[in-house]
């Protein structure tokens, strides 16, 4: 990887797979690095905490914001015990695990927030690469609302993907690569059942996590 070699970046940190590769590759690529937590009513209070502990581990200075209206401007089964969990893409439509607004939300805060404390790069951990039908997580939107950002504020925001164009496997390979390998399997939270390292198992975002280190590892074993 090739450095970027500028000054600080946001990373908007959720504490799970992604977006804690994200934050250790920040700290590769900038000379100083910040996170940005959001409890956006999600059911699982678990993954602010984890967040906060990764970040203080990892020598990050961590900033929290309430934003829980946001769970409430459309139900999901993320942010309502009501709701079945989709056990996979519905054929027509997102899954009901899409939260609306989410990352237009988090990106628009994390900006905001950035300008105040003179931070222009923003850093996510969205990848089209391993889509699950979320319209926010495609390259065209975040390009689209990097242009948005600026122009609405008269800045030069760069909103940095390091894992759009990669999958799983390979996101497992850059946590490998950046010497946090363990710590992502074992300390991160990508379990939309609130259980850290290897999760439930069940959930779908368990098991694109746990195919995409199935991969890892056969791929590891072939090279040896």
């Amino acid at each position: 990887m090739k450095p970027i070699n500028k000054e600080t970046a946001l990373v908007v940190f959720s504490g799970g797979q992604d977006s804690t590769t994200c934050l250790f590759w920040a700290k590769k690529n900038f000379k100083r690095v910040e996170a940005l937590t959001f409890r956006y009513g999600q059911k699982h209070i678990k993954e602010v905490e984890t967040a906060e502990q990764i970040a203080c581990d990892a020598d990050v200075p961590w900033h929290f914001m309430d934003v829980s209206f946001i769970g409430k401007l459309a139900k999901n089964s993320l942010t309502d015990n009501s709701i079945i969990m989709d056990e996979k893409k519905p054929v027509d439509g997102p899954p009901n695990t899409f939260v609306p607004g989410r990352n237009l939300f988090f990106l628009s805060i994390a900006a905001v927030f950035a300008r105040e404390h003179g931070i222009s790069h923003l850093v996510t951990g969205v990848s089209e690469t391993d889509f699950s039908g979320y319209p926010d997580c495609r390259d065209a939107f975040i390009k689209s609302l990097n242009v948005s950002l600026n122009l609405s504020m008269d800045e030069q925001f760069v909103i940095h993907t390091p894992l759009m164009w990669i999958d799983k496997a390979q996101t497992w390979a850059l946590a490998d690569e950046l010497g946090v390998f363990d710590l992502v399997r074992t300390k991160t939270l990508t379990c939309y059942n609130g259980i850290i390292g290897k999760g439930c198992g069940e959930c779908p975002a368990c098991k694109l996590r746990r195919e995409g280190l199935e991969k890892y590892m056969r791929l590891i074993r072939e090279k040896e």
